[in-house]
């Protein structure tokens, strides 16, 4: 049961992974947890079980919806405003595709834009027109290193966070007056499923980056529960690489 001061956010690809860290990052700071996964079921409810049982103050609920579709996310943006209002929103529901830009396939590559990018941009304003009338909220977007630098093989994914950036940085400025802060978070190599496809390169890859390792789900999701807490409220249009210094280098090699 929802404790009466509680703050609800929205986890986008909250069941697995970074997502996974996230929601139980944000369950621990207090707030109550909305989050959508695409086709990992049982992971999500035993997730949302286990926090259930772990902070019977707080609320914590799944929601179905497969964000390359436009109906899905129509119908999942119908189920968020009668679920609101929302305090937080962090987007962290991502799709790749890996291939060098001039061979790049449209339709994999409208995928990619369609759950990285313009699955915000439709949740966005079903979510954010109570948090100005409330005169608060945070929106956190998990957006990629390879926004910020070159990354081989790797145009699709590349230009949805670059896409991201940008809008990010918009929003944050039409919305700073009324209390929303909305920022960017760009992540580098994590050790989530996400790599696998990376296995056999990972010494190779961890040699580029300054700190010798691939982060884990919580350096990322810790960021994420600062940027949603009291003590960030200072901060917004701001982008953040947690990256262990990667993007500090020379241009990503996969």
């Amino acid at each position: 049961m929802s404790g009466p001061g509680n703050r609800k956010t929205l986890v986008t690809g909250g069941a697995r992974g970074l997502g996974r860290a996230v929601v139980e990052t944000l369950a621990a700071a207090g707030h109550d947890v909305v989050f959508t996964y695409n086709a990992s079921a049982g992971p999500a409810e035993e997730l949302a079980t286990r926090l259930g049982q772990a902070y019977p103050g707080q609320a914590f609920e799944t929601l179905q919806a497969d964000l390359k579709s436009t109906d899905d996310v129509a119908r999942l943006c119908s189920e968020l405003e009668a679920a609101g209002p929302f305090y937080g929103l962090v987007h962290n529901a991502g799709h790749t595709y890996d291939t060098l830009a001039a061979v790049m396939d449209q339709a994999r590559a409208e995928e990619v834009m369609a759950v990285n990018y313009w699955s915000l941009t439709r949740l966005v304003p079903a979510l954010v027109r109570p948090m100005t009338r409330a005169r608060e909220g945070r929106i956190v977007v998990i957006g990629s290193v390879v926004a910020l630098r070159g990354s081989v093989g790797n145009a699709a994914y590349a230009a949805s966070k670059a896409a991201l950036l940008g809008y990010v940085q918009t929003l944050a400025a039409e919305t700073a007056r009324r209390g929303v802060t909305v920022n960017y978070v760009a992540p580098g190599f994590i050790d989530t499923d996400m790599m696998a496809p990376y296995a056999e390169r990972r010494e190779t890859l961890q040699k580029q980056i300054p700190l010798g390792r691939f982060a884990t789900p919580e350096d990322i999701a810790g960021v994420v529960g600062f940027l949603l807490s009291p003590q960030a409220g200072y901060i917004t249009g701001a982008t953040l690489p947690v990256d262990g210094g990667l993007s500090s280098g020379l241009p990503i090699q996969r």
